[in-house]
């Protein structure tokens, strides 16, 4: 009887799965992302099919006053510029010794203008200033005023085709991360280059980096160098994160 109930149970969880699954999520298309293959992938597509279904899509991170600012470690980094780290960047270490006046932003895959931005295009376009709370991986939290154009708005002046699903982001210190176009056109998802009034600091990412207030801090790629949209799932192998981890 109690081996009946627990099959019972699982057979409940997989016809979840199924209807939530087909269910026409905003943006996402009725595909799931297939980063499943383990117990540990397979939960990631119930966390994200289960949020997408349940919670409105551009419900807003809360966002606090200047006076909650805190400090704000810059865990995590490997300076692109360091010259002993495996990640080591040169064309990055000529753009900070230039300030940044060569650098580009290059916007690739499915558009239909594709376009590098420079520092000074991304911030012709109308900018944007959130307070919001950052959310560690490691268990810890900041506050952070954080002043950028929001990613749609880069998104649509270069033309993104109707296929886009995914929108990837690449560092010049080898990370890459991806999201799905929900989050990519979430008001608070954007391409920071300030912070707490500032340009923003090596530490966290200069001159560019990449805020997804409704996912987990390593979701938000520092250094920016490229992004490129897709039309399927760029999985690259097993990174020890969950591709989806929406609050």
């Amino acid at each position: 009887m109690k081996k009946k109930t627990i099959l019972t149970r699982r057979e409940l969880i997989i016809s979840g799965l199924t209807t939530i699954g087909g269910l026409m999520l905003p943006g996402c298309g009725k595909k799931l992302p297939p980063t499943y293959g383990n117990i540990l992938r397979m939960g990631d597509n119930f966390t994200y099919v289960a949020q997408r279904a349940l919670l409105p899509g551009q419900s807003m991170a809360k966002e606090y006053q200047q006076s909650d600012i805190s400090s704000f470690p810059a865990t995590g980094t490997t300076n692109p510029a360091n010259k002993s780290n495996q990640y080591y960047s040169e064309a990055w270490d000529r753009f900070h010794h230039n300030e940044f006046a060569n650098w580009g932003l290059s916007v690739e895959g499915r558009v239909a203008r594709p376009k590098s931005y420079s520092l000074a295009e991304l911030q012709n376009f109308p900018s944007r200033t959130q307070i919001t709370r950052h959310t560690c991986e490691e268990g810890w939290t900041a506050i952070a005023e954080w002043t950028g154009v929001p990613v749609g708005k880069v998104l649509e002046h270069a033309g993104i085709l109707p296929t886009a699903r995914y929108v990837n982001f690449y560092a010049y210190d080898g990370f890459m991360e991806c999201i799905d176009m929900l989050d990519a056109f979430h008001p608070q998802t954007i391409l920071a280059y300030g912070m707490n009034g500032k340009n923003l600091p090596v530490p966290h990412g200069a001159p560019v980096r990449l805020r997804v207030e409704k996912q987990v801090g390593y979701k938000s790629v520092k250094y920016l160098q490229r992004i490129v949209v897709t039309d399927e799932f760029v999985d690259v192998g097993d990174t020890g994160w969950s591709w989806y981890v929406g609050m």
